[in-house]
C-alpha cells in the first residue's frame, strides 16, 4: 500500500542544525499490515519510521508506533523527538506539552519551537541497571572487535533497560571509538542470545566536552543508528549510579562516522522508585516524501 503524506524528520540535529537521524513521520493507517509499516522508512530513505495513532486515549495520550524495515520497536528515542516535532509543526503553536502512548508505556512529552528547529523532550522512566555476565560482556567485546588498549580505564560496562536492554561499552578516547570496526554477524548473534537490542559505545563526557557514541543494534536491522537517545538517557542513568550524583545532565555526539553529526541530550534523577532521566533533542523538519 502507499502512504500519502510521509515527513522526513532530521531528529537530534547539533546546535547549528546540521545532521541528525533522519526519520519517517506518517499518520498511522488502522487497515495497515505491519509489513506495509516496514516498508515506509526503507521507502524514505530513512533507517526508522513512527506512525502517528488516531485518537487520544482517556489519559490524553496519543498512541505512536515505530518500524525499522525489520520489526516494531517497542520504543524509539529520535523516533519520540521527531513524532513530537512533526505534531508541533503542523499547528500554529511555539510550544506542545502532551503525553505518548507507545511500548505499553505512557509519558509525558513537550516540544518548543526554536530558532534552529523544534526541541522535544520526553520522559524515559526509570532504566534498570546491572553488571553483564561474564560471558555476555566477552561475547559483546569479542564481536566489536576491540583491543586491549581500546577498554575505558576506570568505567565499565553495564546493561542498561528502560524497556529493551542495550549493553553500555566505555572505551579509552574518541580514537578508539572511531576504530570500532564490529563482526555484525557475530553482534547480531550475541545479541539475540542475551536478549539485547543492541550495544552502546561510548566515551564520557568530561566537564563541559560532551560525551560521544556510536550504537550497534544489526539485530533490529539497524547496523549502525545515527542517533540513539534512549541509550542516551541510559547512559545518563549509570554516570548517576557511579557517581552517587544526586542528577546528572549529559550531551552525546554521535552520528559522525556516517556523516550524520547528531547530539542528545538527557538527565538523570533519583527518586523513591529508582533512577529515572529526560531525553531530548533538536529536531528539523525537511517535509513530505
Amino acid at each position: 500500500m502507499s502512504w500519502p503524506d510521509v515527513t522526513v524528520v532530521d531528529a537530534c540535529v547539533r546546535r547549528d542544525g546540521r545532521g541528525g537521524s533522519p526519520t519517517a513521520v506518517t499518520y498511522d493507517d488502522p487497515a495497515a499490515a505491519d509489513a506495509d509499516r516496514r516498508a515506509v522508512a526503507a521507502a524514505a530513505g530513512t533507517s526508522h519510521a513512527a506512525f502517528l495513532g488516531p485518537g487520544r486515549a482517556p489519559d490524553g495520550s496519543r498512541p505512536v508506533r515505530f518500524f525499522t524495515a525489520t520489526a516494531e520497536l517497542f520504543g524509539c528515542g529520535h523516533g519520540t523527538v521527531a513524532a513530537q516535532a512533526v505534531r508541533l509543526a503542523r499547528t500554529a503553536l511555539d510550544e506542545l506539552k502532551g503525553r505518548q502512548h507507545t511500548g505499553g508505556r505512557t509519558f509525558d512529552t513537550v516540544a518548543i519551537r526554536r530558532s534552529a528547529g523544534i526541541e522535544v523532550w520526553f520522559d524515559q522512566g526509570l532504566v534498570a541497571l546491572r553488571d553483564p555476565a561474564p560471558d555476555e560482556r566477552a561475547a559483546i567485546v569479542a564481536a566489536l572487535g576491540l583491543t586491549p588498549d581500546d577498554p575505558h580505564p576506570t568505567d565499565a560496562p553495564r546493561i542498561a533497560a528502560p524497556g529493551a536492554p542495550r549493553m553500555l561499552i566505555p572505551v579509552h578516547d574518541r580514537s578508539a571509538l572511531l576504530r570500532v570496526r564490529p563482526h555484525l554477524g557475530s553482534l547480531t548473534a550475541a545479541c539475540r542470545r542475551y536478549g539485547l537490542l543492541g550495544c552502546f559505545v561510548y566515551v564520557p563526557p568530561v566537564g563541559d566536552r560532551p560525551g560521544a557514541a556510536r550504537m550497534f543494534a544489526p539485530a533490529i536491522g539497524v547496523d549502525e543508528d545515527v542517533a540513539n537517545a534512549n541509550s542516551t538517557g541510559c547512559l545518563a542513568a549509570h554516570l548517576l549510579d557511579t557517581t552517587g550524583a544526586q542528577t546528572v545532565e549529559i550531551e552525546v555526539e554521535q552520528g559522525d562516522t556516517l556523516g550524520r553529526p547528531s547530539s542528545v541530550l538527557a538527565s538523570a534523577r533519583r527518586g523513591p522508585a529508582g533512577i529515572t532521566t529526560r531525553v531530548g533533542g533538536l529536531a528539523v523538519v525537511r517535509g513530505g516524501h
